[in-house]
């Protein structure tokens, strides 16, 4: 082991390497993991939200203060076209 060590910093175009390669790619290695975490729970909140106004909604609707089709329309006011539907829609042709 020393002599690994002993090898990479005598050599500084070595060690400069290492330290660009090794030190920046875990740096970074981290900083896409918690990217990955804040946004897969950023899209978990997202869908207690979702979820949560769904019933709030729904019970409205039962105890007959809102009408159904007002719920309806609620409920579909914030719902998006999946990406894929979206990337590959017809568009209109320049005249």
């Amino acid at each position: 082991m020393e002599d690994i060590i002993h090898n990479i910093t005598s050599n500084s175009d070595s060690f400069v390497m290492f330290l660009i390669f090794g030190v920046g790619g875990t740096i970074g290695g981290i900083i896409a993991v918690t990217a990955i975490v804040l946004g897969t729970r950023q899209n978990v909140r997202i869908a207690e939200e979702r979820e949560q106004s769904r019933r709030e909604i729904a019970a409205y609707i039962a105890e007959g203060s809102m009408s159904a089709q007002d719920g309806e329309r609620l409920m579909s006011a914030g719902e998006q076209e999946p990406t894929s539907e979206k990337r590959f829609k017809a568009r209109p042709a320049h005249a």
